[in-house]
């Protein structure tokens, strides 16, 4: 089977294959996996995400260091292929979408039944595997965490990107105010066709400025919960933003630099903090991460979210995938697809 195997820590925006500087090779001889036991399902791959998750693996900078080589991925979405002998829950042929610790950028993976989420029928299946991990973190941060409410001011910041347009639509059917971060007029213009109640444009004037003319107009004394997956300047730069007894959102650090939040102002604004590492849940809370899924799925269904992907590669794409990650050039999701190259074809 085809895979994307990565051989050392780099820069995979490098084409495979094209020099020793590449961390990955794109092999087309990888074993197919097996059942690993009779509750397996081996799951036949249509589409996997792109997370900066991944990015920041390949490039040594995540938390979780794989030994070498392994194949990267996380969210994806299939069809069963084959299944074990105990397997009661789904049978050959049915979609179904999930998330790994590793090893989804490949034709096939294997996971315990338990683990699958079957696919609503009308559902797009490359939807569908664009779902898990950036609208899973955004529902559990918003909807478990902070218990987001009606009428809440809810800041996010990055709000373009995967998580961010995923904490967007999440915060509108909370019933939030929502306020929303990006940079450039198409980034703008596509936040404010989900009906985001102001955006800022931060190629265009100070956030702190055009975020207080918004409270003020709007007779609001603040934000009461920040969406952080960003860090750096722009999350201190927000935190003179936040209401008495606000809840700060801590997801990622998309900038690369960890921001510092002052414990003495924590303390005298009672500002709630959650550091929210989705992945962990499936090891200390599995059950709530489960219904969060099922939960979202069924908004899918319902067509309460809708998935933007903006752009759509092959695995020998990848290093392009990986480019429109680094330079900020995605709205929504990217994502790899696993059909001929023929079929799926970037869309820029």
């Amino acid at each position: 089977m085809e895979a994307l195997v990565i051989k050392h820590l780099g820069d995979p925006t490098i084409p495979s294959n094209s020099s020793e500087a590449s961390p990955f090779i794109h092999s087309k001889t990888q074993q197919i996996p097996q059942l690993n036991s009779p509750k397996a399902v081996r799951i036949r791959v249509k589409a996997t995400s792109l997370n900066y998750a991944n990015y920041l693996q390949i490039m040594g900078k995540y938390q979780e260091k794989p030994q070498f080589p392994f194949i990267p991925g996380a969210d994806y979405s299939g069809i069963v292929d084959e299944i074990g002998a105990e397997v009661t829950m789904f049978k050959v042929g049915d979609a179904v979408c999930s998330f790994a610790a590793l090893g989804t950028y490949a034709h096939f993976v294997v996971a315990h039944e338990g683990e699958l989420l079957r696919v609503p029928d009308g559902c797009d299946l490359v939807a569908a595997g664009a779902l898990p991990v950036a609208y899973g973190t955004s529902h559990l941060a918003l909807v478990h965490r902070a218990q987001l409410q009606k009428n809440q001011v809810l800041l996010v910041l990055g709000a373009a990107g995967g998580v961010g347009v995923s904490a967007v639509q999440i915060g509108k059917i909370c019933g939030a105010i929502v306020i929303a971060v990006a940079r450039g007029a198409e980034k703008v213009q596509f936040l404010k066709s989900l009906g985001v109640d102001h955006v800022v444009d931060l190629t265009q004037g100070n956030v702190t400025e055009s975020v207080k003319g918004f409270l003020k107009a709007w007779k609001l004394k603040g934000v009461d919960v920040l969406y952080d997956p960003v860090g750096g300047k722009l999350a201190k730069e927000t935190l003179r933003l936040l209401n008495w007894g606000a809840q700060i959102l801590v997801i990622g650090f998309a900038s690369g630099e960890v921001p510092v939040i002052p414990a003495n102002i924590a303390l005298v604004k009672n500002w709630t903090i959650h550091g929210l590492y989705w992945g962990s849940y499936n090891i200390h809370r599995r059950a709530v991460l489960q219904d969060s899924l099922k939960e979202l799925l069924s908004w899918l269904a319902r067509g309460l979210i809708k998935i933007h992907i903006s752009h759509v590669f092959t695995l020998s794409e990848a290093h392009l995938a990986f480019s429109a990650l680094k330079e900020r050039k995605a709205i929504g999701k990217v994502m790899i697809t696993l059909d001929d190259d023929s079929t799926a074809r970037a869309k820029l």
